[in-house]
């Protein structure tokens, strides 16, 4: 990785800046609208991604997908797009666009308001910004260029996690019980054991809970880049930290854990590293 590369996002001028949140903005407001097309009503055209085991896709999800694409090579034909349901798009300006359409699929053919859109802007070496919208509340979350935000049906406010909160006190979060393997499993429900509660089922809508100061840790495993690059933006704008279970970067996926404070991340990883 070259510097120039490196650095690309801190060389971003205002007027860029400015350009590249209006753009994810529109983008998330194309999504809202396609989402909540289907949501709670039938024609989901639902289908499984794998043979064995469901792993539902919709027609929502491809909907959200094409629309935000189609909003983004509009407005920003120079920029990259990676997204869950189609394939990548080069581009030319260094910038990645990196969209899940629906996070929580099962959510939203469940009709539960926990799913959400994500859309994050990365370069080669971070995540510059991300949203976390959530259509049909109208909550959302972001962070990047130094905003840190959520807008809603309490109007605007500015996001922070909560500090002071030791690991016997902490809420921590999954997505699944069972996590991933058996033994990310264990490791999961061996860190889960040491704090007050714990709670499941939220998808991304967890990691905006830990952004807004509302729960402490988010421990998952086999996440895709689009699964976390946007909540990754938003709480590390919000004063959180995430990591992989190493400790190291988890713009990748994988084993990820996002914690609402220095003390609380490393107390974790001292569970998680384990395994």
């Amino acid at each position: 990785m070259s510097d120039a590369t490196a650095k690309l996002g801190q060389a971003l001028s205002e007027t860029d800046r400015a350009e590249i949140i209006a753009t994810a903005h529109a983008a998330a407001d194309v999504a809202r609208e396609v989402t909540l097309t289907y949501f709670r009503g039938t024609g989901l055209g639902t289908t499984s991604k794998k043979d064995a085991g469901f792993d539902p896709v919709t027609v929502a999800d491809r909907g959200s997908e094409q629309a935000m694409r189609a909003l983004i090579e509009a407005r920003r034909p120079q920029d990259g797009i990676m997204g869950e349901e189609f394939g990548p798009k080069t581009g030319s300006s260094g910038l990645t666009w990196v969209l899940d359409p629906i996070d929580g699929t099962r959510g939203f053919i469940s009709g539960t308001p926990t799913w959400g859109v994500l859309i994050a802007l990365r370069d080669a070496d971070e995540a510059l910004f991300g949203i976390i919208d959530q259509p049909y509340i109208g909550e959302r979350f972001l962070g990047g260029f130094g905003l840190s935000e959520m807008t809603g049906p309490h109007g605007t406010r500015v996001l922070g996690v909560r500090s002071g909160v030791a690991l016997g006190d902490a809420v921590i979060f999954s997505t699944f019980p069972e996590v991933g393997s058996e033994v990310e499993g264990r490791a999961f429900h061996d860190l889960a054991a040491r704090c007050k509660l714990t709670r499941y089922g939220m998808d991304c809508y967890a990691y905006a809970l830990l952004a807004a100061g509302q729960i402490d840790l988010v421990v998952e495993a086999g996440l895709q880049s689009y699964d976390i690059l946007g909540p990754l933006a938003v709480i590390e704008a919000a004063g959180g930290i995430v990591t992989d279970w190493q400790g190291g970067p988890a713009l990748e996926g994988g084993r990820v854990v996002a914690a609402a404070s220095k003390e609380l991340h490393e107390a974790a990883l001292a569970v998680l590293s384990t395994y």
